[in-house]
């Protein structure tokens, strides 16, 4: 009965215990909380947005595509032989053919995919293109069939701002014609698209022959897709609504998985900060535990107390993390778009679509952090002796005893053979893998680091006690060295945020410099034009521009997509003069030993050759010419097509294809030559229907253009970073208040002992620049070794294009400054509340 009463005693002592802990320290409950819900919050945003730019990316694809079950695509924009169509449509296993002509449009500044189609077969193998719902007094049945009647979808007829049976100019491949909106398209959903008759549109913007997909109805697929593959010439491709759907997704998923990872590392620094919290609560509350010890509280009710606060702190922070998670995201969706910035979705309007498994699993995630990081702690007060503990309320760990390296080693050495591993289907998993084991070996080393650097100092202090010198400075570096625990408490959430923020701004700053050099490299021209809306220049119009006054030399160009594979988003193919890849603009890395007679030759770029396995001296196929072998010359950096490019000779391009049109020009001008005037000039020379579709920009401008898209899709990471930044500033300044504020008593021994208030303040700012320091020396060391794996393992695997390492030095050092001057200013605030009572009031315990 007595150890029954005993224990009761025990649980209500402990209840009041944890919830006295949160009624006297709300601010370290909250800041925890916040850390929490920090890294929830980051990682649910970029979810829902990526998950709510695919979803509505999917709802464009089948708008425009009306999800046939199965079609025959055009490889190239350049299409397919309009022949094709009733090979096809008499294959075994078809049972109809739609045959479609699909176009990069616009009206005025919008975008949208212009389709041509039959509207017979349509109605039979993609009802959804055929919801064409005609308007005004005139519109018959036979309205679909009007070569000038155009039918948008509400989304494209919002965004132009003009009402049905208006005529509106729309520009594409290089013909601006105007057309009748006839109606509505109430089946394409959000997509930019708009739908006419497949005659007029051949017709009217110059595709007479030729087709860009074939749509199939089909009776049995079984047979169907052996007989068509049999039939597909080289610049045609199987495709499915599947395939459509993951090219889609390719296009992004490294981009979206990169962030959700560096989101959830956000999110383990969060634990780290509860950890450290928790600590100092448990050390501050070690003999109000040890006490309950005594009552008859076993060690699991102890670790159940601590497991159930950092629960609180879970669903607190996990909740808040939710919610302003889902207002993040509709933030970051109505300013950067669907793809954060980077470009991948550009021209969609994408809304914030609720995911609630996801919401579910990120705040199970920020409960498991929260809880993760209080049952450390909480071991430690479990394992403690009760009547150690009552004699003792601060560090327990003997400064002479040795600390273990090798925990810290093992998990070091597991991580960078994690981070060895290959990619697992295209994304770097073990390379996050191996990125989260370092970050866990560096903080498990933290013991031993503060150990080996303050160890030095102390004996040398102790050798020399009859040595006058600074008394706060000894005082500071004795007491951290014989308080390891609370030091390494203190480190361990500024190093593990450092750690993150220096990583990232390493591998940013230099993936940005890499792409900086690249651009001086490749626009060595003095003006650059190129087309819009499929317009092309045509070999007279090339002769016009090639004779205007002032031009030293002209190079003309021609870049289009190619689809390798019906699921990988399509490679650049560029056509312009080589003269045997000694363009200076082409920037080789690699080459082949010799180049054989009478072969195609081709120069593919870095991530065509890690995408595809294209090294120089092996020979390919690509989807044009009847399927004619092209020899490997050469590989060429480039950071500007993350789905790779494939450049050859313009002379070879056209004798092949037989396609005599460029869309870009590249000019040098004569020196002492105005370029405005020669752009003027240029302009003025061109097609009067071609002028509002030619953009003439100057290499500076590209250049800021080019960077600014490069921050644009980094702005994100630059958040993180800054988060980062945040935590390990609110870690610091938590963990040196908690610190100094429980030390009240030592102080009060200190001022009888003869110490003056101002050599208090002296050495708190000592011990907490120390710390700091140290925090910071030790984040970015361990910053810039996870900076190596964000470089030259994840960036390769994810992005296929390498770079070298370019450490920002300025960075570090800022970071290392603000780290050890927020610790000894923290450390000198808190310690003027500690140190505001009076000496006898401070220990009046002791009596």
């Amino acid at each position: 009965m007595a150890e029954t009463a005993g224990l009761i005693s025990g649980r209500l002592a402990l209840a009041w215990l944890v919830a006295g802990e949160w009624r006297f320290h709300p601010a370290r409950f909250l800041m925890t909380a916040v850390a929490i819900a920090v890294g929830v919050a980051l990682g649910f945003a970029v979810h829902l947005v990526n998950g709510s730019a695919l979803a509505s990316f999917d709802g464009a694809m089948r708008g425009v595509s009306g999800a046939a079950e199965l079609s025959v695509r055009a490889t190239s924009p350049l299409g397919i032989d309009e022949r094709l169509y009733p090979k096809i449509a008499a294959a075994r296993g078809v049972a109809d053919v739609s045959p479609v002509v699909s176009l990069d449009a616009r009206i005025g500044r919008v975008r949208l995919t212009l389709l041509g189609i039959d509207v017979i077969r349509a109605a039979v193998v993609t009802p959804s293109l055929i919801g064409l719902r005609p308007a005004g007094p005139d519109a018959g049945n036979d309205t679909p069939f009007d070569e000038t009647a155009l039918f948008l979808s509400r989304q494209t007829l919002a965004q132009i701002g003009a009402r049905v049976g208006a005529t509106v100019r729309i520009v594409a491949n290089g013909r601006t014609v105007p057309l009748r909106i006839a109606g509505t398209l109430p089946g394409a959903g959000d997509a930019s698209v708009g739908v006419m008759d497949i005659a007029g549109a051949q017709w009217r913007f110059g595709r007479l022959g030729r087709i860009d997909r074939l749509d199939l109805a089909l009776a049995d697929r079984t047979a169907a897709e052996p007989a068509l593959r049999a039939l597909l010439p080289a610049d045609a491709v199987l495709s499915t609504a599947a395939a459509q759907n993951a090219q889609g997704d390719a296009l992004s998923r490294a981009y979206r998985v990169n962030l959700d990872m560096l989101a959830l590392v956000a999110l383990l620094t969060g634990g780290f900060l509860v950890y450290s919290a928790q600590s100092l609560s448990v050390v501050r509350r070690q003999r109000a535990f040890a006490l309950l010890r005594t009552l008859g509280m076993p060690r699991g009710g102890v670790i159940a107390a601590i497991v159930v606060e950092g629960l609180a702190i879970g669903v607190v922070g996990s909740a808040v993390g939710l919610l302003a998670g889902y207002g993040l995201a509709w933030a970051a969706l109505q300013w950067l778009g669907g793809d954060l910035g980077a470009g991948y979705f550009g021209g969609s309007s994408t809304g914030v679509v609720f995911q609630p498994w996801a919401a579910l699993v990120f705040f199970l995630l920020g409960l498991l952090a929260a809880c993760l990081g209080s049952a450390l702690p909480a071991r430690v007060a479990a394992r403690a002796a009760p009547a150690a503990a009552l004699k003792n309320a601060g560090d327990v760990l003997d400064p002479r005893r040795p600390v273990a390296w090798w925990p810290a080693a093992a998990l070091l050495i597991a991580g960078i053979g994690a981070a060895l591993l290959p990619a697992v289907a295209g994304l770097p998993l073990f390379g996050f893998a191996g990125m989260a084991l370092m970050l866990a070996g560096g903080v498990a080393g933290v013991p031993w680091l503060a150990r080996a650097l303050l160890g030095p100092l102390a004996q040398r202090d102790r050798g020399r006690a009859w040595v006058p010198g600074p008394v706060p400075r000894r005082l500071a570096v004795l007491h951290l060295h014989g308080a390891p625990g609370a030091a390494a408490t203190a480190l361990c959430g500024i190093v593990a945020s450092t750690a993150l923020m220096i990583a990232m701004a390493t591998m940013v700053t230099s993936f940005r410099g890499a792409v900086d050099d690249w651009l001086g490299d490749v626009l060595g021209a003095d003006l650059y034009a190129r087309t819009t809306a499929g317009a092309s220049f045509d070999p007279a119009t090339r002769a016009r521009l090639s004779a205007t006054p002032g031009i030293a030399t002209v190079a003309f160009s021609r870049e289009l997509p190619l689809t390798i594979a019906a699921d990988r988003p399509p490679v650049s193919l560029i056509a312009r003069p080589e003269r045997n890849g000694r363009d200076p603009l082409l920037v080789l890395i690699k080459r082949a030993s010799s180049l054989p007679v009478g072969v195609v030759p081709v120069w593919v770029s870095e991530p065509a050759e890690r995408l595809y396995g294209w090294e120089p001296g092996a020979t390919l196929t690509l989807p044009i010419a009847g399927g004619t072998r092209f020899f490997v010359a050469g590989v060429w950096r480039d950071y500007g097509r993350q789905a790779g490019a494939v450049l050859i000779d313009e002379v070879d391009y056209q004798r092949l294809t037989g396609d005599d049109g460029r869309n870009e020009i590249s000019v040098t001008v004569k020196p002492g030559q105005d370029v405005g005037k020669i752009a003027a000039g240029m302009t003025a020379r061109l097609p009067a229907s071609l002028r509002a579709q030619v953009a003439m920009t100057r290499p500076a401008t590209l250049r800021r253009l080019a960077l600014t898209l490069f921050d644009r899709s980094f702005a994100v990471t630059y958040l993180l970073e800054a988060v980062a930044i945040v935590v390990g500033l609110a870690g610091v300044a938590a963990t040196m208040s908690a610190q100094t504020i429980a030390r009240e008593r030592e102080f009060g021994m200190l001022r009888h002992l003869g110490l003056t208030r101002r050599q208090l303040t002296a050495m708190l700012a000592t011990e907490g620049a120390i710390v700091g320091l140290t925090g910071a020396l030790a984040g970015i060391g361990l910053g810039l070794v996870l900076a190596q794996v964000l470089i030259h393992v994840i960036n390769p695997q994810s992005f296929n294009w390498t770079m070298t390492t370019r450490v920002p030095i300025g960075t570090l050092v800022s970071v290392a400054g603000a780290l050890t001057g927020a610790a000894a200013g923290t450390a000198v605030l808190a310690g003027r509340r500690a140190t505001a009572r009076s000496a006898i009031q401070s220990v009046r315990e002791d009596w």
